[in-house]
């Protein structure tokens, strides 16, 4: 079921100051140089070793920018940009007053919101057929939003997002141990590597260049009973990790090399009692996948 849902999973961080782009320039994956007021950006923030931390979408509104970021890590991530402030003219706020929304209805016109500022949409900055994202105030957003498209539920949106391949925060991506180009950062317009130096770069921009990736995070069917976390297995040989599920539908971080091998000799792969069937979304690509993954690993 197509249309619009309320992402209560997710919430807006206000960024203000007058040093907080620069500030963020020299901290976050993407570049801010290309953020406007209709064109948000989405990023990271990685340990210095290039581990996830967050990723969030970047909007930029007035002076501040709102920074649309998981709710239940939030204030961890306002924390850790305050880290990061020493004498900058920077602060963070956690806007439980703002809301975010997904209108994922291909056919809905862009929602006509009011011009006085309450409330932001632009199209998804991670890939058009996301459709639209929307900031804001409930009681702005949510009559208009009624005046658009058909509600939906969070969970279908969820299976929308799945069936794209889209990664959902922490759900997908584990934190001090995920890397941006096995999960889709590349090809999700996360990662500016001409912009000069941001706080894990180096880790990011030899994986690229030395095209040494191993696994990929990819939607997969699923068939049976088997919980986020579970291992993925060909025979005794893992192969992946499921990580975010929706019925039948998930994400799975998956050994390309090890993948491959089990589908050359026509064999399903396994996760517990359910069976697991990658594939590849149109978006992805896998041209900087390591050729020697097996034998480097």
């Amino acid at each position: 079921m197509a249309g619009w849902t309320r992402l209560a999973d997710r919430t807006v961080v206000a960024a203000a100051g007058a040093d907080v782009r620069g500030l963020l320039q020299g901290l976050i994956s993407n570049d801010l140089d290309d953020l406007s007021p209709t064109t948000p950006l989405y990023a990271a923030l990685l340990t210095p070793q290039g581990k996830y931390l967050f990723d969030f979408i970047v909007v930029e509104r007035g002076l501040e920018l709102w920074l649309d970021v998981e709710a239940s890590r939030a204030a961890d991530f306002a924390r850790r940009l305050l880290l990061y402030r020493l004498r900058a003219k920077a602060d963070f706020e956690v806007r439980d007053d703002l809301a975010v929304y997904a209108v994922f209805d291909t056919e809905a016109p862009p929602p006509a919101l009011p011009a006085d500022g309450a409330a932001v949409a632009a199209v998804d900055p991670r890939l058009a057929k996301l459709g639209w994202r929307v900031w804001g105030d409930p009681a702005v957003v949510e009559p208009i939003l009624r005046a658009t498209c058909a509600e939906s539920t969070p969970e279908a949106y969820d299976r929308f997002r799945l069936l794209l391949g889209i990664p959902d925060g922490s759900r997908d991506l584990a934190p001090d141990k995920a890397l941006l180009l096995e999960n889709g950062f590349v090809e999700l317009n996360g990662v500016a590597f001409d912009k000069g130096c941001f706080v894990g770069q180096e880790l990011t921009a030899r994986m690229k260049y030395r095209a040494t990736v191993r696994k990929r995070l990819l939607p997969v069917g699923i068939d049976g009973d088997a919980e986020p976390g579970t291992v993925i297995r060909d025979g005794e040989m893992e192969v992946g990790e499921l990580r975010s599920r929706q019925g039948d539908i998930g994400l799975a971080l998956i050994r390309l090399d090890r993948w491959d091998k089990a589908k050359a000799a026509g064999r399903q792969l396994q996760a517990d009692a359910a069976t697991v069937a990658p594939w590849v979304p149109s978006w992805v690509d896998l041209s900087f996948a390591s050729k020697t993954a097996e034998s480097s690993a």
